[in-house]
């Protein structure tokens, strides 16, 4: 399905000269003439980017840009501001808002469609990071994997979760939860960029999901390191007593005083140092599987597939 850009210019010539060059490159075009239709459309159409002229009747394009980022749900969507002013004030003003790129008129058409790729590009990436730990989420996890699939490049995959989260969420409260959960992610970032190689790859899959890609020589050295890790980070989340008993205490349903472990770590490893893998689902699969054998030892844990074939 292509990505639909909204081309705002009062200028009937220009803005089918856009429209044209964009349309020729495989975008969905639709044109406004004024600041208000230009509302109305994005409203109707939800377009992915809109190419905003600054000198529009009745409502400038500096006021349209302020009201598309005033609605929260256009949080994702693009603005690239297309002005025949290139007064450094307009620029300031423009990055204020929250505008993605600026282009100044005339422009040849190689160079609009080119920075229009690059922001919509831009845009897809954002949309596939975590918005808690700023890393690549499931889109670009799925993409990591299937490149070193189909270019037979070599890997290790740790799969991790936290054990006991919940636990931790409700006792501790979300804050920190949260904290937690950027404290494993900062845990295998460093891992990962200490002994993983240098295509070392870690991406957050949601929750308290993560997922590594390093090179298969060091798959055991990484999850090994992270477990250590994180066992000492996760010790400034709770209280002397709590460090002490080695749990937290919760009331159950009935009313009950309950204890449940402290929260730690598992993580399941599938590598190309003794299969390969027919697919994406192959891979996640065998990374799963271990990843609920290391969940069998109390405490922070990894396994390691060592089956071939």
């Amino acid at each position: 399905m292509p990505e639909k850009v909204l081309v705002v210019d009062d200028d009937p010539d220009i803005a089918k000269f856009i429209e044209i060059s964009l349309t020729r490159a495989g975008y969905e075009v639709a044109v406004a003439h004024d600041g208000h239709e230009a509302l109305d459309l994005v409203a109707a159409e939800r377009p992915d980017l809109v190419l905003l002229d600054i000198m529009l009747p009745t409502i400038d394009g500096f006021e349209v840009a302020a009201e598309l980022r005033r609605r929260a749900r256009l949080a994702g969507m693009g603005i690239i501001v297309v002005t025949a002013r290139s007064m450094s004030e307009d620029h300031l003003r423009g990055l204020a808002l929250g505008i993605d790129d600026y282009i100044v008129k005339p422009f040849e058409p190689e160079l609009l469609v080119a920075r229009v790729r690059a922001a919509l590009r831009r845009l897809r990436e954002m949309r596939s990071l975590s918005p808690l730990t700023g890393l690549p989420g499931t889109v670009l996890i799925e993409e990591e994997v299937r490149r070193h699939l189909e270019r037979g490049l070599p890997f290790a995959l740790l799969y991790a979760d936290l054990d006991h989260f919940k636990v931790l969420n409700d006792t501790k409260g979300w804050d920190v939860g949260d904290r937690v959960i950027l404290a494993a992610a900062g845990v295998l970032e460093e891992a990962v960029r200490r002994l993983g190689g240098p295509e070392g790859f870690v991406g957050h899959i949601g929750g308290d999901d993560f997922v590594a890609l390093v090179e298969p020589e060091a798959g055991e050295a990484v999850a090994r390191a992270v477990c250590e890790r994180f066992d000492e980070e996760v010790r400034a989340f709770y209280g002397p007593e709590e460090l002490e008993r080695g749990s937290v205490e919760a009331v159950d349903r009935r009313g009950r005083t309950v204890r449940h472990p402290l929260v730690a770590i598992s993580i399941g490893v599938a590598t190309t140092a003794v299969r390969a893998f027919s697919g994406f689902s192959e891979v996640v699969a065998v990374a799963t599987e271990m990843k609920q054998a290391a969940k069998r030892t109390e405490g922070s844990c990894y396994a390691i597939d060592r089956r071939s074939g």
